[in-house]
């Protein structure tokens, strides 16, 4: 499962494969936010050679998902509430942007692939399985970015998703507060689909307004795993 909302099949280089797989262990908790890893270590779980680990690990500290301390090691980043809000502070404007551009830019064969993807993630609803539902949300950034022909501020918005994508995974199971999300991308989806880039910035603050409730109920939750 890629979860990174921007991989396409061109990036398939040897630093492209291990950004893919190391963001996936990241974001789905294999590596535990506070672990201590090394390039060593990394290439040898992947079997790929520690230069492409190296700039993989590079990438992902501007992505907030690692810190790098020089001869002591790479250390997996902490997940905290508190920038999980300011994240999507930030991911309101840039998402609303890149969703109205989409809703007026994207192509009929943009728009099929949209509404596609809006029937599986409905379909997908009520089966209880987190990696899946990461793997639609990734398709659907893809898919909106690629539409919303802008560049600068897909790149943007890039390490962003990430950060939220773990900090969902990580509390899903304790709040019932996500419990709507898939409904709302599908709204999303299908607000884009529709070309009303009104109504698509409205769903778009709707899905963003859920995610801050969201990060909000698990307050009391990171209180007590932190012996607060």
């Amino acid at each position: 499962m890629s979860t990174n909302p921007h991989l396409s099949g061109q990036d398939e280089t040897l630093t492209g494969q291990a950004h893919r797989r190391l963001e996936e262990m990241i974001v789905t908790v294999e590596l535990e936010p506070g672990s201590v890893v090394s390039e060593a270590m990394l290439s040898s779980r992947l079997g790929i050679g520690t230069t492409p680990v190296r700039e993989a690990l590079q990438r992902l500290a501007r992505e907030y998902l690692v810190q790098i301390f020089p001869r002591r090691g790479v250390v997996v980043t902490a997940i905290d509430v508190r920038q999980q809000l300011q994240v999507l502070e930030v991911r309101r404007e840039l998402e609303r942007l890149i969703v109205r551009a989409a809703t007026k830019r994207a192509g009929a064969a943009e728009r099929a692939a949209i509404a596609d993807l809006a029937d599986r993630m409905e379909a997908s609803a009520g089966q209880q399985d987190p990696r899946a539902f990461l793997r639609l949300d990734a398709e659907l950034k893809a898919l909106v970015s690629r539409a919303a022909a802008n560049e600068v501020a897909a790149d943007a918005i890039l390490p962003l998703h990430a950060v939220s994508r773990r900090f969902w995974f990580y509390h899903h199971a304790d709040s019932p507060a996500g419990a709507i999300t898939n409904t709302l991308h599908v709204g999303l989806a299908r607000a884009i689909v529709s070309g009303d880039d009104v109504a698509a910035a409205a769903a778009c603050d709707r899905l963003i307004d859920d995610l801050t409730r969201f990060a909000k109920a698990t307050l009391p939750t990171e209180l007590s795993r932190s012996g607060g």
